[in-house]
């Protein structure tokens, strides 16, 4: 079966020089920024995504080689073979890959390999169990481990389940990174496109406090009048 180093070698085949570079400005790789010393191979994610299911048998073993690699492509595309595995797997297999995405946050380390991933893994899972576990990734000292938890629960919002998205928003509200910020208001604009009436009442109790980049992604949908309103609120 072919293992970890053939995907990394078809993965170096699709690199791009030239669209290595502007990945890395445009997911903040220079020092002090969130994606410090990150490592770009300039290769695109639908790109990713046909070498993702050209492996879509890949160990768990392979996947953490792939995961613990300093290019950023090969994480994505372990997290793109893991997402696959899951979506196909029975019950026992998708508890061992849940269990494999939390033993391995560390390196979920940017907003894109969070943002693919944690609802279609960790949501879909949790959904008919105990949550507690968002709760302590809300209280983690990384943002990406927060980021999971709130994004995790777009699943929850696809069922009509808001309370968990309302609950993390509330807790991480007075968070100092504006990468929560978007999440929670992203999570938020999902709520309410489902149920107006939940983002509405948030707004009502929170606007007044909530960050502006949070305010903003959460109220993106809103029709001009509603907008206004709570932009000057």
């Amino acid at each position: 079966m072919p293992g970890y180093r053939q995907i990394k070698s078809d993965l170096k085949k699709a690199a791009n020089p030239e669209k290595a570079v502007l990945l890395a400005r445009f997911f903040k790789t220079g020092k002090g920024e969130y994606g410090e010393g990150d490592i770009f191979w300039g290769i695109t994610v639908p790109a990713q995504r046909e070498i993702a299911k050209k492996y879509s048998d890949a160990t768990l073993d392979d996947i953490r080689k792939l995961l613990s690699e300093p290019v950023h492509e090969c994480r994505l595309t372990a997290l793109l073979i893991l997402v696959q595995q899951y979506s196909k797997g029975d019950d026992d297999v998708r508890k061992n890959i849940a269990g494999f995405y939390l033993a391995n946050t560390e390196m979920i380390n940017n907003w894109d390999l969070v943002d693919l991933t944690a609802d279609k893994i960790l949501g879909h899972y949790l959904m008919d169990k105990d949550r507690a576990i968002l709760y302590k990734l809300a209280e983690s000292t990384s943002i990406w481990e927060q980021r999971i938890a709130v994004i995790s629960t777009h699943h929850f919002i696809k069922n009509m389940d808001f309370n968990d998205t309302l609950s993390l928003c509330e807790k991480l509200m007075d968070h100092k990174h504006d990468l929560i910020h978007k999440a929670t208001g992203w999570m938020l604009r999902e709520a309410g496109k489902k149920d107006l009436n939940v983002l509405t009442d948030f707004l009502d109790k929170h606007s007044k406090s909530m960050p502006r980049t949070m305010l903003r992604y959460a109220i993106e949908k809103l029709d001009d009048k509603q907008r206004k309103k709570y932009m000057l609120k």
